[in-house]
């Protein structure tokens, strides 16, 4: 059988996608060097050469999940609006929980945030880091497009904290799924969990009830999130 020879950017993909189940699975600190080479069928000289520290890894675990995705090229680059806002609300929902439900790389990927919790979180903030400098500026651009159009309750404070709020319930949904079965006996199946959680965060981040009840999910945003 002929050896089949991978570029520098397929031995990173390759020592990435043999190392995330592991730190899933057994954490950091529990996975060694020589099991990451084993399951990615390299030498652990070649982990090391191209990921000489655990940041350099997790970065590399950050950049290969976000690289390529449909659904987040078409969110950072819409138009800010009330519409765009419940449709992005409704997108990371979907993302995070219903194609978590149907994609085994994305529930791995959930349960390493969820592992980095109880270690040192690293990982996590890394996680954090670009949510606050790529999705942040765009949720917060929508709301305040929003609020110029009257669409948004008068409240105080600024939308940081409600964005991470927002974030919280959509991690938590999903993460109450990894067992396979939901821990938390919600009413409805996935569709509706998503749908009431939209509501609730919505509400939550000011926008008016008649506003929610009047918008139409786009198709792009009902399918691209579910979709594999």
């Amino acid at each position: 059988m002929a050896t089949i020879r991978l570029d520098n950017e397929g031995r990173r993909r390759g020592i990435v996608e043999a190392a995330v189940p592991l730190f899933a699975r057994k954490g950091f600190a529990g996975t060694t060097t020589k099991e990451i080479a084993e399951a990615a069928k390299v030498s652990e000289a070649l982990v090391f050469k191209h990921f000489p520290s655990k940041a350099a890894l997790y970065e590399e675990i950050l950049r290969q999940g976000c690289q390529g995705d449909p659904g987040f090229e078409h969110l950072v680059n819409v138009e800010p609006s009330t519409a765009s806002l419940i449709d992005l609300v409704h997108f990371m929902l979907q993302h995070s929980v219903a194609r978590a439900t149907a994609s085994d790389e994305l529930s791995t990927r959930h349960r390493l945030m969820v592992r980095s919790f109880i270690e040192d979180g690293e990982y996590a903030r890394l996680v954090c880091e670009w949510l606050a400098e790529k999705i942040y500026p765009k949720i917060a651009d929508c709301l305040r497009a929003a609020r110029g159009s009257g669409d948004l309750l008068e409240q105080a404070g600024g939308f940081e904290n409600p964005f991470w709020f927002a974030h919280h319930v959509a991690a938590m949904v999903a993460y109450v799924r990894l067992p396979g079965r939901s821990v938390v006996p919600y009413r409805g199946d996935i569709e509706q969990v998503v749908a009431d959680a939209a509501r609730f965060v919505l509400r939550g981040l000011g926008v008016k009830d008649g506003v929610i009840a009047a918008h139409r999910v786009t198709d792009f945003i009902r399918h691209s999130a579910a979709a594999e």
